[in-house]
Parts: structure tokens; C-alpha cells; sequence
């Protein structure tokens, strides 16, 4: 008789991804906290263009979508759940952190927009004329920087 030892189960689970995630959504979440207390009456000058002003945003990005709130928050859930079934099979290293990175981010804006009333996230981040942003948009920009040049350098971006 031939004995074949089992497969493993094709899953592979990167814990950097949760961990970079969980890093950022608890540092987003206590920027934002700090943004609607400090910044409710008025703006604060950092320097040059740099200002921390409190927006509200019930789009996505660039404030796309802003009368479908219900629609936003819908696929903006599928988009984070769609990101952590990847992104927890990262390869270890850059993919990783990167997916992090994206995760992080997405589920911190998606848990901001479900705890508030109207379902709207905290921006508060100004440069100049760029529309204002937070912790989580920086986050999820830098992850798909990251995924990009891991991408065009050829490394493989999940695990095998």
C-alpha cells in the first residue's frame, strides 16, 4: 500500500496583514476622536497649506457618490471583506504590510461611517486646494503604492 502524506489546506494566513490592520484602524480611530473634539469650533494652522479642518464626508474618495450614502457604505463593506479574504493569503514581507495597509484603512473608514449618525467619515487633513482627508485615506493610498510596486518588481503578491 502507498501512503501519500495529506495536503495542507491551500489557505495561507499572513497575521502581519491583521496586525498592520488592527495598528491602523485604532490609530485612525483615536485621530478621529481627537478631530471632533479639538477641531468642532474651528480649524488649526500646522504650516504652509497644512491645516487640520473637521469635514464630514458621505461619499468616497474626493467626495464621489455623496447623495448615495446607503450605496457607499454598501460597497464599500464588500470592497473591505473582498480585501481581507485576499489579503490575509499576503506573501510574507512587502505584500503584506501593503494589504495591511489597505485593510487598515478601509475597515477604519467603514467602522467611522457605520458609528456615525448620518453615516458620513471624519476628514480633517487639508493641504492646500486637495480636498481634505484622514489617517485611513493616507493608508489606503500608501497600500496600494506599496501592492504596485511589489506588482511591477514581479514579486509574487500572495502566498503560495
Amino acid at each position: 500500500m502507498c501512503v501519500v502524506p495529506r495536503k495542507r489546506l491551500g489557505l495561507h494566513l499572513n497575521f502581519t496583514v491583521a496586525l498592520v490592520a488592527l495598528v491602523v484602524t485604532a490609530l485612525d480611530a483615536a485621530t478621529k476622536i481627537w478631530a471632533r473634539h479639538e477641531l468642532s469650533n474651528h480649524a488649526v494652522h500646522v504650516g504652509g497649506d497644512i491645516w487640520f479642518r473637521l469635514q464630514y464626508n458621505s461619499g468616497i474618495s474626493f467626495s464621489i457618490n455623496q447623495s448615495g450614502a446607503f450605496l457607499t457604505t454598501l460597497v464599500t463593506v464588500i470592497v473591505a471583506l473582498v480585501v481581507v479574504v485576499v489579503g490575509l493569503q499576503a506573501a510574507p514581507g512587502a505584500p503584506a504590510i501593503g494589504f495591511g495597509l489597505l485593510l487598515g484603512g478601509g475597515v477604519a473608514n467603514v467602522l467611522d461611517r457605520l458609528a456615525a449618525s448620518p453615516h458620513e467619515v471624519t476628514d480633517f487633513i487639508a493641504l492646500g486646494s486637495f480636498p481634505v482627508f484622514n489617517l485611513a485615506d493616507i493608508s489606503i493610498t500608501a497600500g496600494f503604492i506599496v501592492l504596485i510596486v511589489v506588482a511591477l518588481r514581479g514579486d509574487p503578491l500572495l502566498a503560495r
